[in-house]
Parts: C-alpha cells; structure tokens; sequence
C-alpha cells in the first residue's frame, strides 16, 4: 500500500503530475491538496480505471492535515510561476512562504514521508524544507529530494536528437549534476551512456550544454508567456516519483540524480565536497535509493575540463541560493 500526497494539486504541474500518478499501478491511494480546485481534480481523476483511490482536500477543516496523514510519500509542486514584471525576489518570497507552511505541516503530520520537492527555486526551496524539519526535530537527510530530473530529461532527449533518434531518448542516460537552475545545471555529457558523434565541435558542445540549462527559457518563449515547463515537469516529477517508490519496496540498483543534503551519506558527501572544492551542503549529483532513501551519493567520477569549468561556474551560485533557503528559515517565526 502506497500513499502518495500532491500538494498544489491543481496547478499546471500539479494536476498532470496527479494524473501520471493515478495511471501507476504502484499507487494504491492518491491524495491531493491545494488552495482551490482539488474536490474538482480528484472527482475527476478518481473515474479512471486505476486502481488508486483518489480524495481531494482544501485548507478548511484541517485539509493538509488529513491529506497528509499516513503519506508514504508526498511531492510538492506548489507556488506560483514567474509572471511578467515580477523579480526573482518577488517569486522567491512567495514561493518559500508556501513552501515553509506545507513543510510544517509535514513536519507535525507525517515526518517520516518521502519528501520530492518540485516547487522553484529548488535550490533554495530544499534547504527551506530541511530548516522547518529542523526546528521540529524531525530532520531526515536521506528521505529529503530536490526533483532535478527534468534536467535528466531534457539531456537525454537532446542527444538523441542529436543522435538522429529519438527511439534511443528512454535509454540515454546523461549525469546532471550541480544544481536546478540555469548556470548551476551541468551535464557530464562525456559520460553519456550514448556517445556524441565523433568530432561534436566545442561550440555544439556549449550551445547543447546551454539549451539543457535554459530548457525552460525555451518554453516559455514557445508559450508567448502563457505558462512555463508544466507537462514535461510533471513527466519529470512522476519519473522520479516512481524509482523512490520501487526503491522503497525493495528494487536494488536505482540510480538517479537528485538535489540532497549531503550529510545524507557523510562518507559519499564528504568524497563529493573534495571533488567540487567547496564545503557545500547540498548538490545534485547520481544518488543510489533504497528502503531509507538515499543509500549513497556517488562521485562525479571522470569528468572533462570543460565540465570542470562548469562546476567551478556552478558552485558559487549554488552557495548563494542554499543560503537564500537557510536564511528565509533563520529569519521566520514559525
């Protein structure tokens, strides 16, 4: 029995996100909770032939307090996206606030949960999460996940067009390490499962680098700012979803990259400071799950010196932005 919690169910990830959950035979309960919307979501959701109970619920009533109750595991796409004329500072305010409030309520209702954050800006985001846990002396570091896999996705599938074959874009496995936004965002291509064609130029090389780190820009252009990247995220956040579960249940040899603190394996996050210079606590980089979560986090292994100058670029980011998400926590009164 798996129960599986979407809070900002009935966003524009949140409610395809629901769906690809509902379609897993590896669910067997779905509870959704947002601000509005998810009586709606859930009715309509719950007649698909699956076999998944699916309950909505809102604020009123104790709402996030009965969704979460006796979650498994609970993925959070809430916030809002970035509207036109809004800073970043602006979208990060709102979203940590909305962060903050459902970590709490994970906190004191179902700590023990596996925790898949989705809601932007996930570096930041992550450590807000782990700072609430903190303060309510439930902090588990191998059960806490920033989801990074779009940029998993976005890698594979570029290379196989690439490639000249997009049949190859479920077996290509590109690292991405670092963080999840723009310059933090580093794919290890030199150690794609699929090699690029022999004598890929430096300057493919960039702009390949480039559209995988700014993939969403990409998006959001295509869109003519009518939304951002909704369906391949929840596509990501599923995906994710699914290998933390079977991983739970006992599948052995599960890799994936993932956004995690790094005491959640002191002898791999240690290896993994000294590969990246930098007393980071946090980094995405291949993790292995297991029943607990994080079993291991592995190395960055062989890398070029192209991609070495891409974590040198990447670490000074990420540190500000882990920061943002320490200090948001270190100032607010919960």
């Amino acid at each position: 029995m798996v129960k599986a919690v979407v809070l900002g169910a009935a966003g524009g990830i949140g409610q395809p996100l629901s769906l690809l959950l509902k379609t897993s035979s590896l669910v067997t309960e779905l509870s959704l909770f947002d601000i509005v919307n998810t009586p709606g979501v859930a009715a309509d959701l719950s007649h698909i032939a699956t076999p998944a109970k699916v309950i909505g619920y809102l604020p009123p009533d104790d709402g996030l307090k009965k969704a979460l109750t006796g979650a498994d595991i609970i993925i959070i796409p809430a916030g809002v996206p970035r509207k036109p004329g809004m800073t970043r500072d602006d979208l990060f305010k709102i979203n940590a606030g909305i962060v903050r409030d459902l970590a709490t309520g994970i906190a004191t209702t179902a700590p023990k949960a596996f925790v898949l954050v989705i809601s932007n800006p996930v570096n930041s985001t992550v450590p807000i999460v782990a700072e609430v846990f903190k303060k309510h002396g439930v902090f588990d570091p191998k059960k806490l996940f920033g989801v990074t896999t779009l940029d998993v996705v976005r890698a594979s599938t570029f290379v196989s067009e690439i490639l000249g074959d997009l049949s190859l874009a479920t077996k290509v496995v590109v690292p991405v390490v670092g963080g999840h936004s723009g310059v933090t965002i580093v794919p290890l291509l030199s150690q794609s499962s699929h090699p690029l064609p022999s004598g890929f130029a430096q300057g493919d090389l960039d702009k390949l680098t480039n559209r995988i780190q700014f993939g969403g820009d990409e998006v959001v252009k295509a869109k003519d700012g009518a939304g951002s990247a909704t369906l391949s995220m929840a596509y990501a956040g599923a995906e994710f979803a699914y290998k933390v579960i079977r991983a739970a249940q006992g599948e052995k040899g599960i890799v994936a990259p993932t956004f995690v603190n790094l005491a959640a394996d002191k002898e791999g996050g240690e290896a993994l400071k000294k590969e990246i210079g930098q007393d980071l606590d946090y980094f995405s980089a291949p993790v292995e799950l297991g029943p607990e979560g994080v079993v291991k986090i592995n190395g960055l292994g062989k890398i070029t010196e192209h991609e070495t100058n891409l974590i040198k670029a990447a670490v000074p980011e990420l540190a500000t932005n882990i920061e943002k998400g320490v200090s948001f926590i270190g100032s607010s009164k919960l």
